[in-house]
């Protein structure tokens, strides 16, 4: 099979201290590997640390501050999970502006395990096909998603589509519908 070709796109990961690791780098270096030019955007500059399942994971650069860019910058977002990154993101005003402003784009979004929380407090996931970690289901459902536990669920709902997946796992799954989610994306702007 031929790796989509993402030429020519450029995409945002939003992470901050205690991402998963794996939900960051593998997502992260599939899109390098189809052609893809990926930024880490967080909430402040220099580096951010991962969580590697049990402890404190590796450092990542930070290419670009949320308050610095816009979704007009790029033409797709990453979202990976965690349960830390998530629920400090989703309380911060400019992450879930900048989340909102993809949707509002009609720009695809990749969102995995706890990540859905911030569709979530953007306020985009009512009548959308997701899945998340088994403990964001009940969010999901009352933020009127409709939650499927499947490894991977695309759903090409407009404004926006969403790629989203449950756990690392689902990793192999999740960065195959993100390159070819991103492709079809890119070629149809």
């Amino acid at each position: 099979m031929v790796t989509p070709s993402l030429d020519g796109t450029t995409v945002a990961i939003l992470a901050t201290d205690g991402f998963e690791q794996s939900e960051l780098v593998s997502p992260r270096d599939a899109l390098l590997a189809a052609g893809a030019t990926v930024h880490i955007v967080s909430l402040k500059a220099g580096q951010i640390t991962g969580w590697d399942q049990k402890d404190w994971g590796d450092a990542v650069d930070v290419d670009a501050v949320v308050s610095d860019v816009s979704a007009a910058d790029y033409d797709a977002l990453v979202l990976p999970g965690g349960q830390m990154n998530p629920d400090v993101l989703r309380v911060d005003a400019g992450a879930v502006a900048f989340v909102r402003a993809f949707v509002d784009a009609g720009k695809p979004v990749g969102a995995i395990c706890h990540a859905p929380w911030l569709l979530i407090e953007a306020g985009v996931v009512d009548g959308r096909d997701v899945t998340s970690w088994p403990s964001v289901s009940t969010d999901l459902k009352n933020a009127g998603a409709r939650w499927t536990d499947r490894e991977v669920v695309v759903c090409t709902s407009a404004p926006s589509t969403f790629v989203t997946s449950r756990k690392p796992e689902d990793l192999p799954a999740f960065n195959a519908a993100l390159v070819e989610t991103f492709a079809t994306a890119s070629q149809a702007a």
